[in-house]
This record gives C-alpha cells, structure tokens and sequence, in this order.
C-alpha cells in the first residue's frame, strides 16, 4: 500500500535540533514466527509492543471506507530508549509552556535561514512558506536537555504528495478550493526535539454545515490519510457540485423552497454565457431591447489516550537546550496570520467572504472552464445591494452604439427563480 512521507530527515545540519528517535508502523496482525522468544522475555528486556494512536481527528467529510478512523499503530524505535524516558503533560520552552494536545509551529530549513539572515530585508510571507503545523500527542525526556515530542503533521494544501486520492481525481498539491489558512490533518506520525518549537498554533476545525461560522485563524476540514494517500470529502455547493473555497463568496436562493447556495464565479460565468448568447460578437446593448420575461417574482478536541501507553505522567518539564544547539526565538515567528479580504471581483478574481449552501453527491470538473465570452464581456456582483445584482461591462472595442454596462438580476442555477 502506497505511503506518503512529509518531513523526510536530511542528513544533520549544524542549526538543526537532533532527534534520535524514528516512528515505524508494524503491522499488529502479523504472527510472531519466533514465539519461543516471547515465551523467554523478561521484564529487564520487554518485547517491543504495538501501540495503537486513537486519532484525535474527527472530519466530517468520509473516505472510501466508511469505518476508517484514522487510527493507527506505531512503535517508536529504539523502542526501550523511549519507553524510559519519563512522559510529561507539558514542557517551557523559552518561557512559553507547551501542552500536549496542543498544536505548535515546528521550524525548518527556511526558518532557520532566515535567522541565519536577519538582516536581509523582510519580504511578505505566509506560514505555509516557513514552519511546519503539528499536534502533540505525548511529550517525553530523559532531562532537561533531552525532550522530544511524539506529533500528528498537519499538512499545507501545498503539501499534498502526487497520487492523492481527492474524490474520483488523484492529485498534487493546493487545489482550487483550499483557503489561504487552510490546514489538511493528518495521520503523520514523527519524533521531535522541542527545540525546533518556534510558537503555540491556534487550529480550528471547520464545520461546513454551519453557515454561520467564519474562520479568521486557521482551520481544517479535510483529512489526509498518509496510509491510502486519500483526502476525506468536503461538502459539496451549487449546480457544479464543487466544494466551497472559504475565502470566496457564495449567494444563497432567496426561495423558501430551495435555498441553495450558489458559487459567485458559477452566478457571474452563467449570466456572461447568457449575455453572449444575446448579444454576441457585434450585436450592441440597448435597456430597452434587453428586457427579459421572467417567469415567477422571487419570493476536540483533545488527543485520546494510546492503549499501552506508560501509566505516570509528570506535570511539566522545562527545557534547557545544549549550548551547541541553536533554539529557534519566538520573536523570529511572524505573528499575524494572512488577511483574507473579502472584495467584489470579476468572474476570475477572488471574492469576500462566504456563505454555505447544501451538499451535492456528485462532482464534476469546472463548469466555468468553456468561457465564449472571454474578451467580450466581463461581470461583477454588486455586493451592497439588496437584491445583488451583476453589473456586465461590454469590452468589445469594435461594437458601436448601444450601452458599455447595464446590470441584471441574478437566477438561481438550481430552481431559476431571481435572487431577492
């Protein structure tokens, strides 16, 4: 079975933090061929046990198989070495404390050249550029030189490995509906030194159903599983039958008895499909040769507990780096996450903010894609009225007479009543 490996270990730079410990996922229904050996363990040499990570993920969305949790076995090796460490609920880091169940930036190779450099000139950034998201499942040291964090990844869009499986589609990286503060969960395991800790992360999850709720930290919605290289499915919008991109607007039928909601590129790509089937290449727009019948007025989470994991647990540990290893400063961490601003856009440009609709069980490749009217005309939603309406502009140079912007009322894609 295919599997995905997100933080591959190069070989050992001189400013990164060194972790001895690896994570292998050996598979529990495997017989022992050997089982006189388990016959003569003793409790000075245990037999390495398989331990199972209840996953502390939860998504809405499903995978192909519907009783797949995201659980999963794993054995930190070398396995005795872990084991006698002593398990801590939380660790201080440069005054901060760390909890276990907490998600935290994790520093890489591009953070630890930019404090190589800090005097370079400050260039505009975004995390998924930087540090790495992850999630503490279990904290454990040997002294306070000595921590390491056991970690769910949390994977950028951007991250996706080539071969995952989104729905029917396979595919590689960011996808066109993914928001800028949008995290992918994971069932990633890693060991690592809590010195690469550069902040605490605030990560939400998103629940889609709620048309109420607004993400302004980041947020996930969808899960990766690193086992089958398989995205769990986000709810589906509109007469496309596409998952919404947050950080884009949706318009909902003003029909009691439909109340879709409806993309703002899928409203704006249909009414242009509209107006160059009218209209054309040559004919000129004139109000009154432009009115249309229409036919009726619209009315957790917290990390649950592994089976065999150690009983005691200490309450906090802090951590004094060695003088040869570099600690990563939380001032060097940029504070402010992306802004995401909401503005009214042609048919191609990002819009404010959203509002959700229904889910759809089928889906589709972009419906907006065949655009005859590229070139020709172009639409923006006017968002302060009530009702919206689209304004088209005629950008046809060779076209005489007529007006060069009018407005239109705005249909429902799914029941064709005009949006109130």
């Amino acid at each position: 079975m295919a599997t995905a490996r997100k933080r591959p270990r190069p070989e050992l730079e001189e400013s990164q933090a060194e972790c001895p410990f690896r994570v292998i996922h050996p598979d529990p229904n495997e017989k022992e061929k050997k089982t006189k050996r388990r016959r003569q363990e003793s409790e000075e040499h245990p037999q390495p046990k398989i331990l199972l990570q209840a996953s502390p993920f939860s998504p809405l969305g499903k995978f192909k198989d519907p009783n797949n949790t995201m659980d999963r076995h794993y054995q930190v090796q070398p396995y005795q070495k872990w084991m006698d460490m002593t398990r801590y609920n939380s660790f201080v880091l440069n005054g901060v404390k760390y909890w276990s169940e907490g998600f935290i930036f994790v520093a890489n190779s591009s953070t630890i050249e930019r404090q190589k450099n800090p005097g370079d000139a400050l260039q505009p950034r975004k995390k998924s550029d930087d540090d790495w998201v992850a999630r503490i499942l279990e904290i454990r040291a040997s002294d306070e030189h000595h921590v390491y964090a056991r970690v769910y990844w949390m994977y950028w869009p951007d991250e996706l490995p080539a071969g995952t499986q989104d729905g029917k589609r396979l595919v590689q990286g960011r996808q066109w509906y993914h928001g800028a503060n949008e995290l992918i969960a994971s069932n990633h395991m890693d060991v690592i030194n809590v010195v690469s800790v550069t902040a605490a992360a605030t990560v939400n999850q998103w629940d889609e159903t709620n048309e109420e709720e607004v993400q302004d930290a980041l947020y996930w919605r969808q899960a990766f599983d690193a086992r089958s290289m398989e995205l769990s499915s986000a709810e589906l919008r509109c007469r496309c039958n596409r998952p919404e991109n947050p950080d884009k607007r949706l318009i909902a039928c003003s029909n009691e008895e439909c109340k879709s909601w409806l993309h703002l590129d899928c409203l704006i790509h249909e009414a242009l499909v509209k107006t160059y089937k009218r209209l054309g290449a040559d004919k000129p727009h004139r109000s009154a040769a432009v009115k249309e019948e229409d036919g009726e007025s619209a009315k957790r989470p917290l990390s649950p507990s592994e089976s065999g994991a150690a009983q005691t647990t200490e309450h906090s540990i802090d951590v004094k780096p060695e003088e040869h290893q570099q600690t990563i400063k939380l001032a060097d961490v940029e504070g402010a996450l992306p802004a995401i601003k909401a503005e009214n856009g042609r048919a191609s440009a990002a819009a404010e903010p959203k509002r959700r609709g229904r889910p759809r069980r089928s889906e589709r490749d972009d419906p907006t894609a065949n655009k005859p009217y590229e070139g020709l005309f172009e639409g923006i939603i006017t968002g302060d009225l009530n009702p919206p309406l689209l304004e088209v502009v005629d950008i046809r140079d060779k076209v005489t007479g007529g007006e060069k912007s009018w407005t239109e009322p705005l249909h429902c894609l799914m029941c064709n009543r005009e949006i109130q």
